[in-house]
């Protein structure tokens, strides 16, 4: 009686080719899970940075059209300068008076005296804008890492410097009485992810954006 050892056609597999097989599928299995991870770090990241943006931008959108309304029926560009400078600005105008010149004591409504500044909590940095007679402190933007004010008495070029967070410009600025052109630079900034040479890692990335205001009653001082 002789044996063989070929196998037939209901064989199994083998537990060396078990062994084989759960080694490569363990493998895939690994590197599917480590692209996903990093898939799932790069959306996470990109929406982070398209929210601060976002945010950013539509502060600055808001301060503009609002500074640009500065010393409206005032006898002065309506920038309080005792609380305003780089970080900071104060602005007050008279919206519901046309025919007469106001004074301090008529800067009393909902929109007529606004600060905007940043404030720090949780390790991160919000800009504010306060309604001293309206509805009180509103956050714009809470990511930012930086805004700077620069006072200008015409309009003025600038560059923005790479990996910087204020713009560059050759202009000298004026006091904030005599401005009539004001550049407002918000810098945001994410912060690195990862460690670098590994897979997903992302660099700390910054931008710079900026809006130019042009305080259009400042120019009626005269008339």
């Amino acid at each position: 009686m002789s044996s063989s050892n070929k196998k037939g056609p209901n064989s199994g597999f083998s537990l060396l080719e078990l062994l084989i097989a759960m080694g490569i599928t363990i493998t895939l299995m690994t590197a599917a899970s480590t692209l996903l991870a990093n898939a799932i770090r790069i959306r996470s990241r990109e929406n982070q940075k398209s929210d601060a943006l976002a945010d950013a931008q539509r502060a600055l959108n808001i301060m503009s059209r609002e500074i640009a309304n500065g010393g409206f029926n005032l006898s002065n560009n309506g920038i309080v300068a005792a609380d305003s400078g780089q970080h900071a600005l104060r602005i007050r105008s008279n919206l519901n008076g046309y025919t007469n010149e106001a004074t301090a004591s008529e800067v009393i409504d909902e929109g007529e005296d606004i600060r905007y500044f940043v404030n720090q909590a949780d390790n991160t940095k919000y800009l504010v804008r306060h309604d001293e007679y309206g509805n009180g402190s509103t956050v714009l933007a809470n990511r930012i890492d930086n805004m700077t004010i620069h006072y200008y008495d015409q309009k003025v070029t600038y560059t923005v410097p790479q990996g910087g967070d204020d713009i560059d410009c050759p202009t000298t600025e004026v006091s904030k009485d005599k401005a009539k052109y004001i550049v407002i630079a918000v810098a945001v900034t994410l912060d690195e992810v990862g460690t670098p040479g590994s897979p997903g890692y992302h660099k700390q990335y910054s931008v710079v954006l900026c809006s130019d205001v042009t305080l259009r009653n400042s120019d009626l001082w005269s008339y």
